[in-house]
């Protein structure tokens, strides 16, 4: 069944008037379910689970279209994903909603020097009666930036900065800083702040096959199915079961 990002993904082609091509991308057929190229789809490694947390996508416009974009990995993990484009004049009734809804407990995620000390906080209430559900920011820095300033429904909530104690392990695209991690990063931090430690473990271990799947069909060379990557993701699962 398709999840949120793949949804709006598929709601993004449907508007579009040509075909979006990936900068710097293969040019070649691509799987439905992953984006990678056929002989390295990586669909059947995909380790959907369950949690209490859930994740709002708020995406700048062409970011679903993107090849290397990364919440699709939080869509194809965490359960109560939810992915909406990002517009500066409209706001979909549906997000709305979803802000609304009485069981959950919305945190927008942004850096806390961009907003009001009022609103900050640096971590999710242990032990709450309703689910926290994490705003993302699924842009570019500069775009974040911009919908972070441009989205007065968020102006109520309360805004999670993070203190990341790492670097940047995503090699897909390079903001030449190791303090701006991309989308499927920052969930897994956000998830481990919600006690959701294994999801956010399997996020980072998830993150690592699609990269050495992406990397390795740019190349022309074989997935290494026995490598690092997919031993920890398999690992994990052991964990689990």
């Amino acid at each position: 069944m398709p999840h949120a990002v793949s949804l709006l993904r598929a709601a993004r082609l449907a508007r579009s008037t040509k075909p979006f091509l990936a900068r710097g991308g293969f040019k070649r057929e691509r799987c439905t379910g992953c984006r990678l190229v056929p002989s390295h789809c990586m669909c059947a490694v995909r380790p959907a689970m369950a949690a209490r947390a859930g994740v709002c996508l708020l995406m700048a416009d062409i970011e679903p279209l993107k090849p290397t974009n990364t919440g699709w990995l939080v869509a194809d993990v965490v359960g109560d994903t939810f992915a909406f484009g990002w517009a500066r004049t409209e706001t979909d009734p549906a997000l709305l909603a979803l802000l609304d809804d009485p069981q959950w407990q919305p945190y927008v995620v942004f850096p806390g020097q961009y907003a009001a000390p009022e609103r900050v906080v640096e971590d999710v209430a242990p032990g709450a009666s309703k689910r926290p559900l994490f705003i993302l920011f699924d842009a570019t820095w500069a775009e974040a930036r911009k919908m972070f300033r441009r989205s007065p429904y968020l102006d109520r909530l309360p805004v999670l900065s993070l203190q990341p104690e790492r670097i940047t392990q995503y090699e897909l695209r390079s903001s030449g800083r190791g303090d701006h991690f991309c989308t499927s990063e920052v969930a897994a931090m956000c998830m481990g702040l919600a006690g959701e430690h294994a999801v956010g473990q399997t996020l980072d271990a998830y993150l690592a096959v699609f990269t050495h799947h992406y990397l390795r069909a740019k190349n022309q060379q074989p997935v290494a199915w026995d490598g690092d990557a997919h031993s920890r993701l398999r690992e994990l699962a052991t964990q689990r079961s």
